[in-house]
């Protein structure tokens, strides 16, 4: 084989085949032949820890590096090959451990290679050949075992960031144990297969649900708010990424030293939330989705927090190259990596405060306001509303825009989508897909934005507890009865488990854009389409005659 490397997990996969001799992401190879080790070992050490849960022997700590290990190798989260070697041999270590656990109470293990596997440093190029996707030679069995693995990188990735606030469910373990036992099994025909992607997608919901939990708890229902997205006068320190208990020890670590704090891309929603609303420093939004921080992140002058993934590696000579730092999951070869917090403490961010003082204030690329922060609880206080603009033939259809954005020009797509809807729909959306339309002046029907942003692509859930409750409001006996079309762009493997989330509940007629997938077969895309009518998308005139006209 001559490929360099292999990976399909994203929508920018080469040629929507996959990417052979460097990631589109910008991933090298040896940092793609360094996450498949990973991955491979971490499904050994979750087969070790399901063998040693169900004799009540687990350790909480194997939890935590299966949803690290996980979450490290979504797409643009992580390019530090020296923090991925870490993070494998930690593994490793870490299932000799488990194993010699098993062995000292008569625990019989599976005879899987991925439980031996425990190559040194040395031996890593030889070996990493033997541990990517291609080592499934069966087309649709590799298609169906890498849709549980993307599901369960998205699963974990929401998981982690409630662990963050101290909030866990046993269940999301066992499920990941499960699936990677699936992934890992020779004797599993698709059907079984098939099951097991859908119980990912009900883990899925577990865990955008205990999220959604602990984000409020934490910090309040988000409400509905106007965002600045201009600038101020003094330096600032903008922050990308979506961990919010990091955008909260930020915060209180910056009062009063003479710096602002803006978000960027998927941290526009913590605008939306009370607790962080007391922080006079807290400014606004800058910029836009994730793909446009080359340009923004050079106008912008001061430091750039990544607290997760939707990282795009900087050219060699981009100035603020030396501006960025890097925390949790995430890591970026030549950044700065802000340690973890100790128990009960908090991170230290006081070198990235020292560096934004040095820094000059962020040039204006815009000016105005965003209007944000309607999540599922806000959207219920407006529900009689709603509902009698729906029964009064004012709203005729909701249209859920969530999802990914990303740098194909075939995204025009769905600038075009929102400008030429009708004036009788609503756009329900979550994620930085909505950077597409947003900042489009699409007015209200009867003071009901046409475009509610519920927030992160994980506030998703909002989306589906809306509709859950529109469903009771109108009596109907099946969510697929409402008034609402799914036109959903994907970039990465949080939507993947979104997507899921949503068959295990049972809607259907989902559109996926702006093209399907590159890991689903022929012969699965026709199992989701014949169980699920999922489809893809043509042209904005042909859709919206076909969905909504």
């Amino acid at each position: 084989m001559d490929n360099k490397m292999f990976c399909f997990q994203c929508q920018e996969a080469a040629g929507n085949k996959g990417c052979t001799i460097k990631g589109v992401c910008g991933k090298e190879p040896q940092t793609s032949a360094i996450m498949d080790m990973l991955l491979y070992s971490t499904r050994g050490l979750a087969i070790v820890n399901k063998y040693l849960r169900e004799n009540k022997l687990s350790k909480p700590e194997t939890d935590h590096v299966i949803l690290d290990a996980l979450f490290c190798t979504i797409t643009n989260a992580n390019f530090d090959n020296a923090a991925l070697g870490v993070k494998l041999r930690k593994s490793i270590e870490l299932k000799a451990e488990l194993i010699q656990v098993a062995k000292t109470n008569n625990i019989v293990l599976p005879n899987f290679p991925e439980i031996s596997f425990a190559p040194q440093p040395s031996q890593y190029d030889e070996v990493a050949i033997t541990t990517g996707v291609l080592i499934e030679s069966n087309e649709d069995v590799r298609s169906l075992k890498q849709l549980i693995i993307y599901g369960l990188k998205g699963l974990a990735a929401y998981a982690h960031h409630a662990l963050n606030l101290g909030y866990e469910n046993e269940e999301i373990y066992i499920n990941i144990e499960d699936s990677l036992f699936a992934v890992a099994s020779k004797d599993m025909d698709a059907g079984q297969l098939t099951a097991a992607v859908l119980a990912v997608g009900a883990a899925g919901v577990k865990g955008m649900a205990l999220l959604d939990k602990a984000n409020t708890s934490t910090y309040g229902n988000p409400e509905i708010t106007k965002v600045n997205i201009g600038v101020g006068t003094r330096p600032g320190i903008l922050v990308s990424g979506h961990d919010l208990k990091d955008f909260e020890e930020l915060l209180i670590q910056s009062e009063g030293k003479g710096i602002d704090i803006y978000t960027h891309s998927e941290m526009l929603p913590a605008h939306y939330y009370p607790a962080f609303k007391k922080y006079s420093h807290f400014v606004g939004n800058y910029g836009n989705a994730w793909w446009k921080q080359k340009e923004e992140f050079a106008t912008f002058n001061g430091p750039i927090l990544f607290t997760t993934n939707c990282i795009v590696p900087p050219a060699k000579d981009a100035v603020y190259k030396d501006k960025i730092y890097t925390t949790g999951s995430a890591g970026l070869e030549g950044a700065i990596h802000i340690a973890p917090r100790a128990d009960g403490g908090q991170k230290d961010f006081s070198q990235i405060i020292e560096h934004a003082k040095k820094c000059a204030a962020p040039i204006e690329i815009e000016n105005g306001e965003l209007i944000g922060g309607f999540a599922h609880n806000q959207v219920l206080a407006l529900a009689d509303k709603v509902v009698d603009a729906v029964k009064q033939g004012l709203i005729k259809k909701f249209i859920v825009m969530a999802g990914c954005d990303g740098r194909m020009k075939g995204r025009d797509y769905y600038t075009e989508f929102a400008k030429q809807l009708p004036n009788d729909t609503v756009i329900l959306t979550a994620g930085c897909a909505k950077y597409r339309y947003n900042k489009l002046q699409l007015g209200d029907i009867g003071g009901i934005p046409r475009v509610l942003d519920a927030g992160q692509c994980n506030d998703s859930y909002s989306l589906v507890v809306i509709a859950l409750a529109l469903k009771e409001a109108f009596g109907l006996d099946d969510v697929n009865k409402l008034p609402i079309v799914y036109n959903i762009a994907w970039y990465e493997q949080k939507a993947v488990i979104v997507l899921l989330a949503l068959l295990s509940l049972g809607v259907k007629n989902i559109h996926l854009g702006p093209t399907l997938p590159a890991f689903l077969s022929p012969n699965v895309v026709n199992v989701l389409v014949e169980n699920f009518n999922i489809g893809g998308i043509s042209t904005v005139e042909e859709d919206i005659k076909n969905w909504i006209l």
